[in-house]
């Protein structure tokens, strides 16, 4: 493949499916509620922490994903479905945790800061089982070296992204009202959950258990 070969419109999707399998959103709160204690300092060193682990884990999957599923002897259909049941569950918490700080604050005081940066920040949370999930399906499906280097600028420049609102977001915590993000959290609690059901019905789907539509 050369430069000219390119589809922008499918790198565009990669970019959007990123933004959701490894952006801000799903580790905002819990990020909020676990460093609430922690001073400036503190917080922003759990957040690099929390970037630079989840951006790494993501680059491995990206690399290896392919190798890891012959390895491990797993299709992409099982993958999609276990993805997708774990992502529920996650979906289902967030849901279920909307605007509700002292479960978050208890367990942030047994913590260690630098644990809790890589579980459950870095992974679940801004890694999260969609991202999982993606990366190891896209890994399979390149297939040269180009759309490979595609692939790890843009994970690195959602990394960049992570790592330039949590580390900033002092910055930007004055403007975040917790009602509203306890709002926000609720609703994309529900898409989430939507896309997890997405995720299991495409490897239904590709099991030949189901047949989807398509749509």
């Amino acid at each position: 493949m050369t430069l000219g070969d390119i589809d922008f419109w499918q790198i565009l999707d990669i970019l959007l499916l990123l933004l959701i399998g490894m952006g801000p959103k799903v580790a905002l709160v819990p990020f909020l509620d676990l460093t609430a204690d922690m001073d400036s300092d503190t917080r922003k060193n759990v957040a690099n922490r929390m970037v630079r682990t989840a951006t790494v884990v993501a680059l491995i999957l990206a690399v290896l994903g392919a190798f890891l599923m012959k390895l491990l002897h797993f299709s992409p259909e099982a993958l999609y479905i276990a993805g997708g049941i774990v992502f529920l569950l996650l979906a289902l918490k967030m849901l279920a945790g909307a605007g509700d700080e002292e479960d978050h604050h208890e367990k942030a005081s047994e913590r260690d800061a630098e644990q809790m940066a890589l579980y459950p920040l870095a992974v679940p949370y801004l890694l999260n089982p969609a991202g999982i999930t993606m990366l190891v399906i896209f890994s399979g499906a390149i297939t040269d070296w180009l759309m490979m280097g595609i692939l790890i600028v843009l994970v690195l420049l959602m990394g960049a992204f992570d790592w330039f609102l949590f580390t900033h977001l002092d910055s930007f915590a004055k403007h975040l009202d917790k009602s509203r993000l306890a709002v926000t959290e609720a609703v994309f609690g529900v898409l989430l959950a939507a896309l997890a059901v997405e995720l299991v019905l495409l490897g239904l789907a590709g099991l030949g258990v189901i047949d989807l539509l398509a749509h």
